[in-house]
């Protein structure tokens, strides 16, 4: 089955981001994909981390929602939404959430961000806390696709440096991990390919890491690099800048197989 991770530069402008969304999404589809994965605040790049307070929307309510639903409908796919703010029971924070949709629009499930990004090297500085709520649990998705089971596991940007986090999603395993990202440039240079390949290796899955991807318009410039990975720690598609569509093709006989030549997760001790 072909899968794909959506790159994108976002903006301020909601309507600009969504409409893009759609685009790529749509591109996606025409290639063959039957899953579309978008980045990590896909939907709004703010000037100030406060404006996704402005944009937040209630669960099943918004613009923000019906477009991932609408775009899940038109092109009969699965879509993975990056992340958008939902409202919380604290009115000054959100969740960071990614929600998830089956090809007839509907909701399939939804995870929120577990582990919030903090990080001041003296030149730039970012404490996601200020305005994010953690979520509470792991998530895992059975689907099927094209008659193919196939399992998968959520997590989102600062949660790949968390091996527990995708531990706790591998009984019984996954066979594709989710991340989407908006890896700052400097955390990823240094990081983002090492522990992404990591998460495939240890778990034997595949990986799909939508990113953002680029230089943008409130100064903050992402590393991108979006990614498909097969569960021997191979990149199987990869674009390392600016907006496109990462294509790759998910084989679960290329899983069985890793697992049945290096059965690493049957000798698993805690």
């Amino acid at each position: 089955m072909k899968i794909a991770a959506l790159q994108m530069v976002s903006t301020a402008n909601v309507n600009h981001n969504l409409a893009t969304a759609r685009r790529l999404a749509g591109e996606a589809a025409a290639l063959g994909a039957r899953l579309v994965a978008l980045p990590e605040y896909f939907c709004l790049m703010g000037h100030k981390e406060h404006d996704k307070l402005r944009h937040a929307e209630a669960l099943g309510e918004g613009p923000i929602q019906k477009t991932l639903a609408d775009i899940a409908k038109e092109n009969e796919v699965w879509v993975v939404g990056g992340t958008l703010p939902l409202r919380c029971n604290d009115a000054s924070k959100v969740l960071n959430a990614c929600c998830v949709y089956a090809p007839d629009g509907t909701l399939a499930t939804r995870y929120d961000k577990l582990h919030l990004f903090r990080f001041d090297n003296g030149k730039e500085s970012y404490d996601e806390g200020a305005v994010l709520q953690a979520g509470q649990s792991a998530v895992t998705l059975d689907i099927q696709i094209d008659g193919q089971p196939l399992r998968i596991g959520f997590s989102i940007c600062y949660d790949l440096r968390f091996p527990e986090l995708y531990r706790a999603m591998m009984s019984p395993p996954c066979d594709l991990i989710c991340v989407p990202a908006a890896f700052t440039h400097t955390t990823g240079q240094a990081h983002w390919e090492l522990l992404l390949r990591a998460r495939a290796v240890e778990n034997q899955c595949h990986v799909i890491a939508p990113a953002q991807a680029g230089l943008h318009e409130n100064g903050r410039r992402t590393w991108g690099h979006s990614m498909v990975i097969d569960p021997w720690g191979d990149v199987l598609a990869m674009l390392a800048e600016g907006e496109g569509v990462v294509l790759a093709e998910v084989s679960p006989s290329r899983t069985a197989d890793v697992r049945q030549q290096l059965p690493a997760l049957n000798h698993r001790r805690f």
